[in-house]
């Protein structure tokens, strides 16, 4: 809450001078990170012969936590009418959905995929001042319905390839 409306002029590669870069884009890393940490600490040999459904209990425990950090941003949205504030938790649903994909094809990369988009945004996500470019979602209004629709397709795909990918 006390981080949603500040922010700091960043260097833009693509737009000529700075663009601003609210420090809300920089929250959902937290917990990412956090998630990619917890879901990295398994054996997968154990994981492999329980008869409990691992991945599916790794998959509610992202569904939870992103609801969690969704309902926090909203809240706080509303309490300092702050859109920064709002999208943070439209951002954790895209930002952690890419995490489970990237997590799907190396455990490394689980922690790195998200952190390298907030920097790709940050340095080459504005066209000019403003107008972010159309990839760069997690710098979309929060109130843009096409956004938040792919931010829900991505962190659905994100949890699926999850569910069905095996750990070596």
């Amino acid at each position: 809450m006390v981080a949603h409306d500040r922010y700091a002029q960043m260097p833009s590669l693509l737009a000529g001078g700075s663009s601003p870069v609210f420090l809300m884009q920089m929250t959902p890393l937290i917990v990412t990170s956090a998630l990619a940490y917890c879901l990295a600490q398994g054996v997968p040999e154990i994981e492999a012969t329980t008869l409990r459904k691992v991945r599916v209990l790794d998959a509610a425990l992202a569904t939870v936590l992103v609801a969690v950090v969704v309902l926090v941003s909203l809240s706080t949205g509303i309490v300092a009418d702050s859109q920064e504030a709002t999208m943070t938790g439209r951002n954790t649903l895209f930002l952690t959905g890419l995490m489970l994909l990237a997590r799907s094809l190396h455990d490394q990369a689980a922690s790195a995929v998200p952190v390298g988009w907030v920097f790709a945004v940050m340095f080459a996500g504005y066209r000019d001042f403003h107008r972010p470019w159309p990839w760069a979602v997690t710098l979309h209004p929060a109130n843009y319905v096409p956004t938040l629709a792919l931010c829900l397709l991505v962190f659905g795909t994100g949890l699926a390839v999850h569910i069905r990918t095996r750990r070596t």
